[in-house]
């Protein structure tokens, strides 16, 4: 495996799904598959063992799940895990409550199992540039429909600009850069700089973060 290629952990409890799923990523001349899984207490040891750029994580596993597994993953603080890896969750559902709980954890999103190879390998490349795989739109629309206490807005919030506020709000929103950039008269450029500086302010790792942070915060309720 040379630097430039993808490395990915397969966690399924389905033997055949991911013996599938490991002949269409090991095609790739992009990635390399470096583990395999059933379950989410496999999967955190293959995780520490190999140290891979990106986990494909069932959600439905037992004794743990993937829900479960993507929690102990983002909320590790012994560095067992190294570097902490993209978390992609695989569901049956479209809607599915537990994939978007995986998502406040940590996953950069879901995809559905009956997922072309193209797009599952395409969630692959997102995710490990720094993309998610999931419509921030649909995110929210499952934040919505799960109902939770609403806190009070986090004192960091108020380290944004007030420009940063509002570039937050559209992200929140599910807009994409351009139509940030229509709605706000910016720049793409200045409102990927806005949008960086967010994350960095508010120590979030992507745009989906972003949405699941203003539920979690009461920001957008």
């Amino acid at each position: 495996m040379n630097d430039q290629e993808i490395s990915v952990v397969l966690v399924d409890d389905q033997q055949l799904f991911r013996s599938g799923l490991a002949i269409i990523v090991g095609a790739q001349k992009d990635m390399e598959v470096v583990g395999q899984a059933a379950d989410g207490t496999e999967a955190l040891e293959a995780i520490a063992a190999h140290q891979p750029d990106v986990v494909l994580m069932d959600v439905q596993m037992s004794p743990m799940g993937g829900v479960e597994a993507t929690r102990k993953i983002f909320s590790d603080t012994t560095g067992r895990f190294g570097k902490v890896p993209k978390v992609i969750m695989l569901t049956t559902f479209d809607w599915d409550q537990h994939a978007a709980m995986a998502v406040r954890h940590g996953a950069s999103g879901f995809l559905l199992k009956d997922s072309t190879p193209e797009f599952v390998c395409e969630s692959i490349r997102a995710v490990h540039a720094g993309n998610s795989v999931i419509a921030p739109q649909n995110l929210a629309a499952l934040l919505e429909a799960e109902p939770v206490p609403v806190p009070e807005v986090p004192a960091l919030f108020d380290d944004l600009t007030e420009r940063e506020k509002e570039v937050f709000a559209a992200v929140a929103l599910g807009l994409a850069n351009q139509e940030i950039s229509a709605k706000l008269f910016l720049s793409e450029s200045t409102v990927k700089t806005h949008i960086g500086a967010i994350l960095r302010k508010l120590d979030l790792r992507d745009r989906v973060q972003i949405v699941v942070y203003s539920y979690e915060s009461g920001i957008r309720r």
